[in-house]
Order: structure tokens, then C-alpha cells, then sequence
């Protein structure tokens, strides 16, 4: 059998077996039509330690067609798409190479940009609350930065899937997992300043002013972009003469970062992130270092 011929074998059992995402699932479609497109399509039967070498040093060196290379991090993933096919390969059992025969490049991740509380307290300084769109922007950063939401999460939210009288509700995240949310009061208070200035019942929690469209318009043609959020959260950063790059991503670290050095532990923070692997929720650790030195230097006693 051919690698081609069991390509969309596997990415239906992504996502029906796997629980992955339309969206990860055609990531991996790519990453192994790039491996067809290295070998010329190949019996799964002869794919060997020495062809996989000489696919790592082909993904090296690949160029699209803008010349464009291809990060380090992003030729990690075509071998964790190649490594799970040969997994799923080995429980039909198909033969093939053993998928502990790839072994992933170590990948050094990118610095975490957080925001301290006085940056959030800049930023938010910056918002004039006197409108309704102004309203909505306050409200969103507050929900940002108290929730954690990606803001894939957060663009996606109805009217009816936030309880501010409980300051707390489910949500969805990747892999289609619910997990619980929870928000501060300060949050909660915003969200429903702004609902009371609505004067629509559409079903988004946030909505777009940028386009003239009539009170009676229905569905998610006013639904606030996620390209819309972070428009908005760099102008106010701007404003707040805050020179970080600030994403909606950035709110989320922040949010993480708060939890940690206000003495959260890292399991918990994990899953109040909704990370399935601790390894992702490790990157925040080294953040919070200066601030454990300064807890050291404050409370560790020097003998005389």
C-alpha cells in the first residue's frame, strides 16, 4: 500500500477517533502530502530510518515558492504528522517503520511577552467608555485578561454561554474539550455595562460597528473578527505607550503569568489554560523566575 492511499484514512480518524479539529487534521493532510511529494509516494512498507533522514534534511532545506524556508518549529510538525501516521499504520497492523524510529528535534520556544498589572491598568486607561463600542472594547479586555480565553474562544461566545451572575461558564476549546471559566467581578460588571447599551438581539457577545448594517440583521455577520481584536488591543496598547508586541495571545500569558506568581499551581493553571500536555504550560515557569528570586531575596534569612 501506498503512503497516499492511507492519508485520508488517517485524517478521518483525527477526527473522529483523535477528537482533533478540521483545522489540525488538514495541517496533517499537508504536512503528509509533503512526504508523498518527498518520496514520490512510497510503499508504506519500504519507508526506512535512512529515507526519514533524508526527509528531515529535504525539509531543511524546502523552499516555497516565494523562497520562502521552513521554521524549525513548523519541520517539527511534518515529523510528528509522519510519526502518528506510522502509529496509526502499526494498530491496523500494516507494516511499516516503527514510529519510535522518529525522533523529534528539539525545539527552543519563543520568549512569553506578559503584561505586569500596571500595564493592564495603562492599557486600560486608554478606553473611552462613554460609547457603546468603547464599552465593548473595555469589557473584552477585561475578559481577556481574567479569563485566559483564546480569543478563537472568545470571538465565538454568544449573549447565552456567560453567566456574570455566577462568573462562570463552560467553554470549548481545541480538540473540541469543554472546560470550566471563570471571570472576576470587574469583568463580569463590564460585560454587562456593555449588553445594556445593546439595543440588538443578536446573538453575539461581540459585535462589529464597522460595518452600516440595520438593527435587524440576523447570524453571525457582525461577529467580532479575531483580526478585529487584535487591531484594537495594539492601538490601545499604542495609546498606553506600551512597546511589547500586545496580542490577544499576550492577554492570555499575562493571564497565566498572574496565576503563577499570586502562587497557583502549575496543574491548575494547565488546566485553566486547557492544555492537554503540562509541557505546554511549562513555558510559563521560567517567567515567573525573577519573581521567585525576589520572594528568595525577601523572606530568606543570611547568616553572619
Amino acid at each position: 500500500m501506498y503512503v497516499s492511499e492511507l492519508i485520508n484514512d488517517y485524517v478521518e480518524h483525527l477526527e473522529v477517533e483523535g477528537g482533533r479539529s478540521l483545522k489540525t487534521a488538514e495541517n496533517y493532510r499537508l504536512y503528509l502530502e509533503r512526504f508523498v511529494e518527498f518520496t514520490d509516494d512510497i510503499q508504506v512498507a519500504k519507508i526506512t530510518s535512512e529515507l526519514i533522514r533524508k526527509y528531515r534534511l529535504w525539509l531543511n532545506r524546502y523552499k516555497n515558492t516565494n523562497e520562502d524556508e521552513l521554521a524549525t518549529i513548523t519541520q517539527g510538525y511534518h515529523l510528528i504528522a509522519l510519526r502518528g501516521f506510522l502509529h496509526y499504520l502499526s494498530t491496523r497492523d500494516i507494516d511499516t517503520l516503527s514510529p519510535n524510529k522518529i525522533i523529534l528535534p528539539k525545539i527552543s520556544r519563543k520568549q512569553v511577552t506578559f503584561l505586569y498589572n500596571d500595564e493592564i491598568g495603562r492599557l486600560l486607561s486608554q478606553i473611552d467608555t462613554s460609547n457603546e463600542q468603547g464599552l465593548r472594547d473595555r469589557a473584552i479586555v477585561e475578559l481577556l485578561f481574567s479569563s485566559g480565553l483564546r480569543v478563537s474562544e472568545l470571538v465565538n461566545l454568544d449573549r447565552d454561554h456567560i453567566n456574570t451572575k455566577r462568573r462562570e461558564f463552560m467553554v470549548r476549546g481545541k480538540g473540541q474539550k469543554d472546560r470550566p471559566v471563570f471571570i472576576s467581578q470587574s469583568a463580569s460588571t463590564h460585560i454587562e455595562e456593555y449588553l445594556a447599551e445593546r439595543h440588538d438581539s443578536l446573538p453575539p457577545l461581540f459585535i462589529s460597528y464597522s460595518r452600516n448594517i440595520g438593527p435587524e440583521t440576523t447570524g453571525d455577520y457582525r461577529r467580532l473578527s479575531a483580526r478585529s481584536i487584535q487591531r484594537m488591543l495594539s492601538k490601545y496598547a499604542r495609546l498606553a505607550g506600551i512597546t511589547k508586541h500586545v496580542s490577544p495571545h499576550t492577554m492570555r500569558h499575562s493571564y497565566a503569568t498572574d496565576l503563577l506568581m499570586n502562587g497557583a499551581d502549575i496543574r491548575s493553571v494547565q488546566s485553566m489554560l486547557g492544555h492537554s500536555n503540562i509541557s505546554t504550560t511549562q513555558i510559563y515557569t521560567h517567567v515567573t523566575d525573577k519573581h521567585l528570586r525576589d520572594i528568595y531575596e525577601q523572606h530568606h534569612s543570611e547568616i553572619d
